[in-house]
């Protein structure tokens, strides 16, 4: 069954869903969407996520959207199927889901209000709130400061095996290293930058910035 993943390739909850796709080599099907004029708005694809933002998968006749929900589902029904991304025992796996969370809680709004400032607002003609920009980077090194802790104890962060808790920060983290002016915010945390350099080192995520 080849999995349809609406939404573009260059968003990065898409990037999310696509990267582990790939890692557990999975078929799909890409349905971009023209976002900019509102095809995530529209009567049909609110059918499909109420919300109206991406991704959206369809799995023969099972529907799925929140990136972090898909790409949990899928490490699980594929579990044997290309790359291990839960761990390999029950506690294992409890590590994953803790950092997903972290990820989720703690990482991921300070890193978002980064990017979309920086990175969207300017090409959308919107304002740019730099004291929001400014907080943001504060909350985000704290957490950064955590990660490099955890990161000087294990090579990746649920442990010795590349995981979804890895997976989770790489589109985000991809802007703030390439796009925004922060990649110092990675490499200035040895074991960070360590990290990064691997987890966007691997052959899945070079196909995903092909896409």
């Amino acid at each position: 069954m080849v999995v349809k993943v609406h939404g573009p390739a260059f968003a990065s909850a898409t990037r999310r869903v696509l990267l582990c796709l790939i890692e557990k080599e999975i078929e799909y099907e890409m349905l971009p969407l023209d976002m900019l004029n509102g095809a995530h708005k529209t009567p049909e694809f609110l059918k499909l996520q109420p919300f109206g933002v991406v991704p959206v998968i369809q799995d023969g006749d099972y529907t799925l959207y929140e990136s972090r929900a898909i790409i949990r589902y899928y490490a699980e029904k594929y579990k044997s199927q290309g790359t291990e991304l839960l761990g390999r025992t029950i506690e294992q796996r409890g590590v994953v889901e803790q950092w997903l969370e972290v990820e989720g809680q703690n990482y991921h709004q300070p890193i978002y209000d980064i990017i979309v400032q920086l990175k969207f607002h300017p090409k959308m003609g919107k304002p740019v709130d730099m004291k929001l920009v400014e907080e943001s980077e504060e909350k985000l090194g704290k957490v950064l400061d955590i990660y490099e802790e955890r990161l000087s104890e294990s090579k990746y962060l649920a442990g010795d095996f590349f995981s979804l808790a890895d997976l989770s920060h790489i589109p985000f983290t991809h802007y703030l290293v390439n796009d925004v002016g922060k990649e110092y915010m990675i490499r200035d945390r040895k074991n960070v930058s360590a990290w990064w350099d691997d987890i966007t080192s691997r052959p899945a995520w070079k196909k995903v910035l092909q896409l």
